[in-house]
């Protein structure tokens, strides 16, 4: 990819799980990132925060190469039981597909661009 002079940021903050391959297809792509760490805000996850600057005739590259680490499907175990109190049976765990992951991205106009 040609040096451009960087007019557009990407902000992006990316789940932690998922930021390496994230950076490593970014890269792959001639993309190239400062990582932030970051801790999300809900559930206190580990995330990292992505700073990116393109010349915006390479902002809908990047943006389809984040997409592709947008929500994903993970299986996590719910423990069951029956009955109630200390006498209550386990069962075994039950399956339960939940949605994570997912990137929240910025894109904001860049006034100066410099690099020393």
């Amino acid at each position: 990819m040609s040096q451009q002079n960087c007019d557009k940021l990407i902000i992006a903050i990316v789940q932690g799980d998922d930021y390496y391959d994230a950076i490593a297809k970014l890269n792959q792509e001639g993309y190239y990132a400062t990582i932030l760490n970051s801790t999300g805000g809900f559930l206190r996850k580990k995330s990292v925060t992505l700073m990116i600057g393109v010349h915006h005739q390479q902002l809908e590259g990047a943006l389809e190469i984040l997409k592709q680490f947008g929500k994903r499907t993970e299986t996590i175990y719910q423990p069951t039981s029956f009955g109630s109190g200390f006498s209550a049976m386990s069962a075994p765990p039950t399956p339960v597909p939940i949605q994570c992951g997912g990137v929240v991205l910025f894109v904001v106009d860049v006034e100066q661009h410099a690099r020393f």
